[in-house]
Formats: structure tokens, sequence, C-alpha cells
């Protein structure tokens, strides 16, 4: 009787935590701070860093300027090993504007205990080659509620926000004000990272920079740094360099600082993502996630990574 009273808590909190990651992970939100279970066990032994290999060069054609490209990926979710959760991404980006679309939810042996799906998207501008963005949305769904997170943006600034239907007033919660919706983008935008410049995408100053992300519910920082270079291989699509980079999380406001969760992932050294670029852009997209949990390692890697770049354009030479 002991064994089945202690056995059952283990699992709802498996399928809790499983079932947000999935969910999380099919929306492609970038560290995504899910709600664990304050009753967090176990330590996560720390990840083998190897040595940086020389940068790979990734560049424009001579004689052409970059008009965008397509992505159309699959992504599966994983916790301890285990199947949770399986994704889809979309992204288009030309020369003025670019929109992502992404959907997921729970899979597996998960599905029976905590099923979840979520759907979401971003749309905004292109300019001088930066991605601005001017919509957000996302919507999730488990047995017990739905919500849906909606975002109106302009440069730099978020100018209204919902959540539906509206949370509880949560006093514990450190508010947002309306400091902290000013220079952010969306969590989803906020995972296309665009490389200046006109040189190699994949070198270890890409994976030096940083993010302020204001998802509707909570302000945080991404800081990133370079851990290693390497070769990735879809079952579909892409095949070729990947850049690997050090994901820190350092969370802001609208979140209750006791929370196990985020004081977990704040603390986290060894959260990482890697990533390959979008043909035809100067964007490189995750095509794995990792993050280091109580319960063992959450995964997020790409199935199918199909990039197409758009026609370019043939610059005009002159005498």
């Amino acid at each position: 009787m002991t064994t089945a009273r202690t056995a059952a808590p283990a699992r709802v909190r498996f399928a809790g935590f499983g079932a947000r990651f999935a969910v999380a992970a099919g929306l492609m939100l970038p560290v995504l701070p899910v709600d664990a279970s304050a009753q967090v066990q176990g330590q996560i032994q720390s990840q083998t860093q190897g040595q940086a290999p020389a940068a790979v060069p990734v560049q424009a054609p001579a004689q052409a300027v970059l008009a965008g490209g397509k992505l159309e990926a699959k992504y599966e979710a994983s916790l301890a090993g285990i199947a949770v959760g399986k994704g889809q991404w979309a992204i288009d980006i030309n020369e003025d504007q670019y929109s992502a679309t992404a959907s997921g939810g729970t899979a597996g042996l998960l599905k029976a205990f905590a099923g979840g799906s979520g759907s979401g998207q971003s749309t905004g501008r292109v300019v001088a080659g930066a991605l601005v963005p001017s919509n957000y949305q996302a919507v999730t769904t488990s047995a017990k509620k739905s919500e849906t997170i909606k975002m109106l943006i302009t440069p730099g600034y978020v100018k209204e926000f919902s959540i539906e239907p509206e949370p509880p007033l949560d006093p514990e919660k450190i508010p947002i004000t309306d400091a902290h919706r000013r220079n952010v983008i969306d969590p989803m935008t906020g995972s296309l990272m665009r490389v200046g410049g006109t040189g190699e995408l994949l070198t270890p100053d890409s994976c030096r920079t940083a993010a302020s992300i204001f998802d509707g519910r909570m302000r945080y920082d991404l800081k990133l740094d370079y851990k290693r270079m390497e070769s990735v291989k879809a079952e579909k699509g892409y095949r070729g360099p990947a850049i690997v980079c050090a994901v820190y999380f350092t969370p802001i406001a609208g979140y209750v600082p006791d929370r196990a969760a985020i004081k977990y992932l704040a603390a986290q050294r060894n959260i990482e993502v890697t990533l390959v670029p979008i043909a035809g852009t100067r964007v490189l997209v995750p095509y794995r996630m990792v993050v280091p949990t109580p319960l063992g390692v959450a995964m997020l890697e790409a199935t199918e990574f199909v990039t197409t770049p758009a026609p370019a354009k043939a610059v005009a030479k002159t005498n």
C-alpha cells in the first residue's frame, strides 16, 4: 500500500510537467518557465562541454541579395528519454515581413495521463533586416482549462495584452509595470535569431547575444553564449553544420519569487539550444533544445527540417 501511495503522486507530477513541456515545446517558446511541482527531487548531472572547432562558413551567394526563405519543420519532445509530445513549425520570412506559426501537444503514454495542446502565431515586419513583431497569440488547452494570450506590439513596446480567461490576482507575483513592456519582443520572435552583417553565420559571436522577452504573463531575459559546433541530420531536410549556444534564464517580473520551478530554471547552467539557418536569410532557428529538469532532461528535436530560399534578386552592376 505504501508503494502505491508514493508512486501515484510521482506519476501525476511527471504527467503534469511533461504535458506543460510538450505543449511549450510545440509552441517553440524559448525556455518557457513552466509551473512545475514544488516537490522537486533529484539532481541533474552537468553535461560535458566539448572543445570549440573552427567556425563553419555559411554565406550568401556572390552577386545576390537575400530575399527571404521558408521553413517547414516537425519536432518531437521527450522527457527523461520518454516521448511526451510532438509539434510543427512554419516560418515565412521575406524582404519586408515575416510570420511564424506553431502547434503542438502531448503524445504517447503521457497523453492518457495529462493531455494538452497549443497553437501560436507571431507576425511582424522586417526592418533593415531586423524582425520587428506586431502581433502575437498563443492558445493552450488542457483537460482542466483553455487559455488565450494576445499581444499587440508597436516597435519595442507591448501596447496591449490580454489573457482570457483573466487569471486571478496573485499578490505574491512581482507585478508587470509599463517599463516591463518596453524594449521587449514576444517569445516566438525571440526564437528567431538574426545574425547581423554579411559574413559567416555560424560563428561563436553568433551565440553571444541576449533577448528581453515578454510572453503576456512574464517578463524575463535570455542570454546566450557559445558552447560548440556540431553537425546535425534530420530525417527529412536539413543536414549540415549547427551551432550550440548555452542559454541563461533570468526572471524579471510576473512571477512568484519563491516558486520552485522558477528558481530551478534561473539556477541552471546546462540549458542549451542548437541553431541552424533558414535558407535565404540570416536567421538562425532552434533545431534542438535541451533543458535539465528535476525529472530528467527535457529535449525538443527536429525530425523534419525543410528550409527553402526565396528567389534571390540579382545585384545591379555599375560600370
